[in-house]
């Protein structure tokens, strides 16, 4: 099925989207080991139900004044004092970094995500720069989905874990709900860029079953690379192989994905999304192969942990099976075997040394 045959969800009735909040799975025996082999695990100056001993919480609102998910979270100075050392010197770690200028600015929480997190603000008193992460419970399909992001693309990803905590720096780039507003003000050079960044995108979601990537959980990047000027990179991973619909992988199906979609399949011929589509999947195999010793590991540990529903392994195996014309997902019992099954059918790749 190609790219501009498939009907995009605001054109339909049907919702293509996950409508219950994600369970969160725990890491267990295998990920475990293969986290403190590559030095994920690490012990961290601060855990995630550490900060849940606020005192109280103000709601943040935008600039119009509209409530958003985020609170503010106000603690006692005495434990406040503690946590500034800790959340300081924890960015240090996350970010490998010597240099201790950071105060603690702001701390934030959402109840609304997935995840649950909070948010750490950091002023960089050497240089005026403002700088973000975050605290969250750890969760098996998350981290999987990080650490594909990290052997998959050329995107580096700074996260550490230990017990119940996960800890993520934050991933710069302009929203991209945000970024549609901006799109009738691009030339027509920019539009075709940032088509073909998308088209990319969805690609690379679907070779790799990252979900949910509706506009607001991926960024738009400026690159200022002359190949490649504009990047599209997801910046929530909680959906990395657990939903059971195909659809689900495939962000040209979101409605709030429209004006992407509608950018692509007005500046490219069929053929020509064809060609990009084979370009980044030829791309995915390098950084696969470059990794490849890493990917395999990662990918035998994914296979040995329950990072979804049985229905939704089934139901997705029999979708792929249909989408592909195939039986090979057939024998799939997890998402693991899913995601393995995946990469050998659309970039060549077998985790068999």
């Amino acid at each position: 099925m190609q790219f501009s045959y498939i009907v995009n969800a605001a054109l339909s009735n049907e919702t293509d989207r996950p409508l219950m909040q994600k369970e969160v799975y725990p890491v267990n025996t295998a990920l475990q080991a293969y986290l403190q082999q590559y030095k994920r695990d690490l012990l961290v100056p601060v855990a995630y139900t550490d900060l849940f001993h606020y005192r109280y919480t103000n709601a943040i609102r935008d600039i119009d004044g509209r409530h958003t998910h985020w609170e503010n979270v106000v603690y006692d100075a005495s434990l406040l004092s503690t946590l500034q050392q800790q959340l300081t010197d924890t960015y240090c770690l996350l970010m490998q970094l010597d240099n201790h200028s950071f105060t603690i600015t702001a701390i934030d929480f959402c109840e609304y995500a997935n995840s649950m997190p909070f948010r750490i603000t950091l002023d960089n008193s050497l240089t005026g720069q403002i700088h973000y992460y975050y605290i969250k419970a750890a969760d098996s399909s998350r981290i999987f989905g990080l650490e594909l992001e990290q052997l998959l693309s050329p995107n580096a990803t700074h996260f550490i874990y230990h017990q119940n905590t996960l800890i993520e720096q934050h991933i710069d780039g302009i929203p991209g709900d945000e970024f549609t507003k901006e799109i009738n003000q691009l030339s027509t050079e920019e539009k075709s860029q940032l088509a073909e960044a998308f088209l990319r995108f969805n690609e690379r979601s679907f070779v790799r079953l990252l979900g949910d990537m509706r506009s607001y959980n991926f960024v738009t990047i400026k690159t200022g690379i002359v190949q490649k000027p504009y990047q599209i990179r997801a910046i929530d991973f909680d959906q990395q192989c657990y939903e059971g619909r195909l659809n689900l992988y495939l962000p040209q199906f979101y409605k709030e994905n429209i004006e992407y979609l509608q950018l692509v399949t007005a500046t490219f011929t069929s053929q020509q999304i064809e060609q990009i589509r084979l370009q980044e999947r030829v791309e995915l195999e390098l950084f696969a192969q470059d990794n490849r010793v890493k990917l395999n590991h990662l990918l035998q540990a994914m296979v040995a942990e329950e990072i979804s529903d049985n229905y939704k392994v089934l139901t997705l195996r029999n979708e792929l099976n249909q989408y592909f014309k195939t039986n090979h997902f057939s024998d799939c019992t997890t998402m693991g075997a899913i995601v393995i099954q995946q990469l050998a059918q659309m970039i060549d790749y077998s985790v068999a040394e």
